[in-house]
């Protein structure tokens, strides 16, 4: 039994329903003795949504990452805690690392707390399998699920992203028509977010009769001299580029460093763009130029988006913000 059945059987929509498990006063008595009634006779969930009805809230919400060490991530978090805070929630966070069984299994521990809606923090819990994703849409029956930089379309899930793709196609474009045309993409993600940007490259090489050129690092995110190190087997092996855009402001680091350890100059000798305008943009010298994806913007939105729907409001589905390229001194004026 679904809130599918449960709409097919009480006749009336999905979104009735919802309201129904929510507690909505936007319903009317006979509307909701009806959906209650086939609750009841097919024993729906009684203690899930026990908690819609305000019978048992908690004024909660958890918050699911996958590793809180990732810069970020750890951001992500700080910026939507102190904005449920101020709007009177407490959160409960878990790290549920990359595997699809342990994301489950902490999904079901935060609904067992009672929380009053889930937060999923980066576009790795998005799979491109559509079965894989069911412990999302299990979850979303019975409360709200807010993804934070990812994308699902299924009733009572909530997206929030930037334009990943854009923003990188954006930035080849322009590092492109400096007069840059060997340009590497260096990048550690192949998640929904990552094949974003790495689509958004692509185009860009194509659209200018450019062959791409993609570097994969398979390591942590924290290991700066195994990426610098990627980089210079590439020089070793033959590949020059004089122009680099990194997945995120760490790879682009490693970038740095790779140029000062060969003594080229930068944005002269090579031209780096990193991506997330984190504060490791202003770290290094010269400058990060970086993509800044609105991070604190996307958690503020994230948290009024869910803040309405907690209040029977409407909650817009699906929310993108543009990217911006903040110049600084790793590139030329593009």
């Amino acid at each position: 039994m679904t809130i599918y059945d449960i709409s097919e059987k009480a006749g009336v929509s999905i979104a009735t329903v919802s309201r129904v498990l929510n507690g909505s006063a936007n319903v009317s008595e006979e509307t909701r003795q009806r959906v209650l009634e086939v609750i009841d006779k097919y024993e729906y969930t009684p203690n899930a949504f026990a908690r819609g009805l305000g019978l048992n809230t908690m004024r909660t919400i958890g918050i699911m990452c996958a590793d809180s060490s990732d810069l970020y991530l750890a951001k992500a978090i700080y910026y939507l805690e102190r904005q449920l805070r101020e709007n009177g929630y407490h959160c409960i966070l878990c790290c549920s690392g990359y595997e699809l069984k342990t994301r489950r299994e902490s999904l079901e521990l935060l609904l067992q707390q009672k929380v009053d809606g889930i937060i999923l923090v980066g576009s790795n819990y998005i799979y491109e399998q559509e079965e894989q994703n069911k412990y999302i849409l299990d979850a979303a029956l019975t409360t709200p699920v807010m993804l934070l930089n990812g994308s699902l379309d299924a009733p009572n899930v909530y997206s929030i992203l930037c334009d990943d793709y854009t923003s990188v196609q954006e930035a080849t474009n322009r590092m492109i028509t400096s007069g840059i045309r060997d340009i590497l993409y260096f990048y550690n993600s192949n998640s929904y977010s990552g094949k974003k940007k790495l689509y958004g490259y692509r185009n860009a090489m194509e659209e200018h009769g450019l062959k791409p050129t993609e570097v994969f690092f398979n390591g942590t995110h924290e290991d700066i001299s195994g990426m610098t190190g990627q980089l210079l087997k590439l020089r070793e092996n033959g590949q020059v580029f004089h122009g680099l855009i990194a997945a995120d402001d760490m790879l682009a680091l490693a970038a740095v460093k790779y140029a000062l350890t060969l003594g080229l100059r930068i944005p002269d000798d090579l031209a780096v763009i990193g991506y997330n305008n984190s504060i490791l943009a202003q770290c290094c010298y010269p400058e990060l130029t970086s993509i800044d994806n609105k991070l604190e913007a996307l958690c503020q939105h994230l948290t009024d988006t869910l803040m309405d729907v907690l209040t029977d409001n409407y909650g817009i589905k699906n929310t993108m913000f543009s990217g911006d390229l903040i110049q600084r001194g790793t590139t030329p004026k593009l």
